[in-house]
């Protein structure tokens, strides 16, 4: 073991890496002098190991406190693969297949034209169900119930299967009343996760954030500066930006819900697409375990394989209403390939904006995590988070 403690520009780096990563020490590190970092985390395990666990600077921008051991950060969109674990452990247990019509576990989702959409299409930001047309607010999203009714409500923008856009709240909400239908318990998707996934792996990280963590643990989030996200952003995408009625500004009601401004993030308030709260341990071990056998949570090969498996295109290919690219996704996980590369061939994972990544990949048998508190403005993936997966890649081509 590597144990480390460098500074970096009055920036100290605390952690430690195994012997043989030491260039995603470097990569970290780096990120603070050249590449603009505030305050972050990145880990690593393989096969089951942990062989990176680094974290440095500001957790606040504001106090300039500084980011600990155990701080956890708002991860935005890489909240989908902890919500797609879910799923997975569902489908695990036989309760749900991929391949089935959603209303199969829910019968009056089929209503307003749903009725053929299936669980892998509406994983896979195939359904067209980006949107709602009763937009999301705190009382509506607290309330499972009422939720669900607006859910079943809602009418596809297309057929099923026909074309993909990016689900980039709404995913998570039809996931929560899924999941909740085939659990015996009934739990939501939050307290699921934190029953059944969290908790007996012993991860810091929650999609539904409780009372007692205390607000010192949580980092908040400095926004880009409005020039960065206009140079940062494809010009097309920052055009549909500024249109309230373009796809990707409906899709993205109710990203802000999760934010507090009392407690930093809300309290037993669930969010399942854009509001978990984690470090990048946490999430890095979870998805250790699903890239190394899934054996401490019960994971049959079957559901590891058809995570790992191709994604299924729509009729119309990848290309994304929303993200104005072409994209990968299956059974609620991104694939690499097209405007995302991570990993191999065989990986699954979720990006956030702002930076953060989580993923596995089966091959190498690797669980990757990198959060931050200064949101960048990549789409195809941050530089900081770059530089260390390429340090990563060069580590494991090493071995």
């Amino acid at each position: 073991m590597s144990t480390t403690t460098a500074t970096t520009h009055d920036v100290r780096v605390q952690g430690f890496v195994r012997p043989g990563f030491e260039a995603v020490h470097d990569a970290f590190a780096g990120n603070f002098a050249s590449r603009r970092e505030l305050g972050g985390a990145c880990c690593v395990y393989r096969h089951g190991e942990k062989v990176v666990d680094l974290w440095g600077g500001i957790r606040n921008a504001a106090t300039g406190e500084s980011w600990d051991e155990d701080t956890m950060v708002i991860v935005y969109s890489a909240s989908k693969g902890l919500a797609a674990m879910t799923l997975a452990l569902a489908h695990s247990r036989g309760w749900l297949d991929y391949e089935a019509p959603v209303a199969r576990y829910w019968p009056a989702f089929a209503q307003a034209g749903k009725d053929a959409i299936t669980v892998r299409q509406l994983l896979a930001h195939q359904a067209g169900l980006f949107a709602l047309d009763e937009p999301p607010d705190r009382r509506l999203v607290a309330d499972p119930d009422r939720l669900a009714s607006v859910l079943e409500r809602q009418r596809p923008a297309w057929p099923p299967g026909e074309r993909q856009a990016y689900h980039a709240i709404t995913l998570g909400f039809y996931q929560g009343e899924l999941l909740r239908r085939l659990d015996p318990r009934h739990r939501t998707l939050g307290q699921f996760f934190q029953d059944e996934i969290a908790t007996p792996l012993g991860l810091d990280a929650f999609i539904r954030l409780p009372e007692w963590v205390p607000d010192d643990r949580l980092a908040t989030i400095r926004r880009p500066r409005f020039i960065d996200m206009l140079l940062g952003f494809p010009l097309r995408l920052t055009i549909e930006a500024f249109n309230k009625r373009s796809k990707i500004v409906r899709a993205l009601r109710g990203s802000d819900l999760a934010h507090d401004a009392e407690h930093v993030y809300a309290r037993n308030f669930e969010v399942p697409s854009g509001g978990a709260v984690a470090t990048a341990r946490g999430i890095a071990h979870a998805y250790g375990v699903f890239a190394s056998g899934g054996r401490e949570l019960g994971l049959r090969p079957a559901t590891l394989e058809l995570l790992a498996a191709p994604a299924v295109p729509p009729a119309r290919g990848f290309h994304d209403e929303c993200m104005k690219g072409d994209v990968q996704f299956s059974l609620g996980f991104m694939k690499p390939g097209g405007m995302w590369s991570f990993g191999g061939e065989r990986a699954f994972g979720a990006p956030g904006a702002g930076g953060s990544l989580g993923y596995a990949d089966p091959a190498t048998g690797v669980g990757y995590a990198y959060v931050t508190s200064q949101m960048g403005t990549a789409l195809t993936g941050d530089p900081r988070d770059v530089a260390l997966r390429a340090a990563l890649d060069s580590a494991l081509h090493a071995r």
